[in-house]
């Protein structure tokens, strides 16, 4: 939901974060250049964020603190979800070799909340923060098919339907079908949606009222994952690890 009255001064400071996100280490040049600010006000925002922490300099560079770094570890450690679900997700690691992921959904995009690394796990561009389009994944996908339709229709609305890679869903009509399929097997399947040559297998975390929390998944690369492994003792793993932060969480 778009803001009414947004703070112009904390868009801009915010507009410097995500310049610095994107750019890395960068000097109060490149960021005015970047953000359209003047340079004495890019100075100005990175005194203040210098001063609590959000922002250090090394030599005339600037660069986010790990304050960020803090309030993330802070706001994840107060979820439920990722309490309960962290040993389930590195023990689904350990058990399949594999990728174990926990994705839960904000404002539209899916969340990952952490990954853990199996013995032969490839190295993704997934970390704890990154933010991705649920119809691209299958732990989107597996939060999607157990929200309400307005819900979905209000996703699609405000972030599309990009098609990641060739294999990505690129249509309502061809969302709205997957998901029942979704929610007939019980799980969801990336195909190589976001990443070609990785597959997916993921299940939803529910609550005792089925309000879908998040979910949880194994990735792997395509060439050690057949059907018959996607579909039978893969999506069982999963399924059951699903089950047990489920009940963990309800009861």
């Amino acid at each position: 939901m778009d803001a009414k009255h947004p703070v112009k001064t904390t868009e801009k400071t915010l507009a410097l974060v995500e310049e610095l996100m994107e750019r890395g280490s960068c000097g109060v040049t490149e960021l005015a250049e970047g953000s359209g600010m003047g340079k004495s006000m890019v100075h100005n925002h990175l005194t203040t964020l210098r001063k609590y922490g959000y922002v250090v300099k090394v030599g005339d560079e600037y660069q986010l603190g790990l304050k960020f770094l803090e309030v993330g570890g802070h706001t994840r450690k107060s979820m439920e979800l990722y309490e309960v679900a962290e040993p389930e997700i590195k023990a689904l690691a350990d058990e399949t070799g594999e990728l174990a992921n926990l994705l839960v959904e904000e404002q539209g995009k899916g969340v990952y909340l952490m990954r853990a690394k199996g013995a032969k796990a490839v190295d993704l561009d997934t970390h704890a923060g990154l933010r991705t389009y649920l119809h691209t994944t299958g732990l989107g996908k597996a939060i999607l098919a157990h929200l309400p339709e307005e819900r979905v229709d209000e996703i699609v609305e405000r972030h599309g339907l990009e098609r990641v890679t060739p294999q990505s869903i690129g249509t309502r009509e061809e969302l709205f079908e997957t998901l029942e399929e979704v929610r007939e097997r019980g799980y969801a399947i990336d195909d190589g949606e976001r990443l070609e040559g990785l597959r997916c297998i993921a299940a939803p975390v529910r609550t005792s009222s089925n309000e879908v929390l998040g979910a949880i998944s194994v990735s792997a690369p395509a060439n050690r994952v057949s059907d018959d492994d996607l579909h039978d003792e893969l999506s069982k793993r999963v399924l059951n690890a699903a089950n047990v932060v489920e009940l963990n969480i309800n009861y």
